[in-house]
């Protein structure tokens, strides 16, 4: 018993360890020049000008949570639709809740005019 966590302690030990050395001898090997314009915001080729802390409207962050809500919808549907044979009824049952639910989660977000991009 003792050994399995002995085992354990070692393979965390050498994983941070690791980790630890990595981190350090970049730092030790990696060169630093620091001027103005190595620490500007990129922006694709564009010269930046203003703040970057500017305040974005918040329905695109709204949109990109619709957006992995219907992501992981996906993600729970291929594997049931690939056992769904074995499954039976009750799994049915249940998939058409789970889908039910979002539909009424896009329906609200219709309806509150979240989709609309402009």
């Amino acid at each position: 018993m003792v050994s399995d966590f002995a085992a354990v302690a070692v393979f965390l030990g050498l994983g941070v360890g690791f980790v630890l050395i990595t981190f350090l001898l970049a730092k030790l090997v990696s060169p630093s020049a620091p001027n103005d314009i190595k620490n500007s915001t990129y922006e694709c080729g564009e010269t930046p000008f203003g703040s970057a802390w500017i305040q974005f409207n918040v329905r695109f962050y709204i949109f990109a949570l619709i957006f992995v809500v219907f992501d992981v919808e996906a993600v729970f549907l291929f594997p049931w639709a690939i056992a769904y044979r074995s499954l039976g009824l009750f799994a049915f049952v249940e998939m058409l809740v789970f889908i039910a639910i979002l539909l009424f989660g896009l329906l609200y977000a219709w309806r509150k005019g979240v989709l609309k991009w402009f």
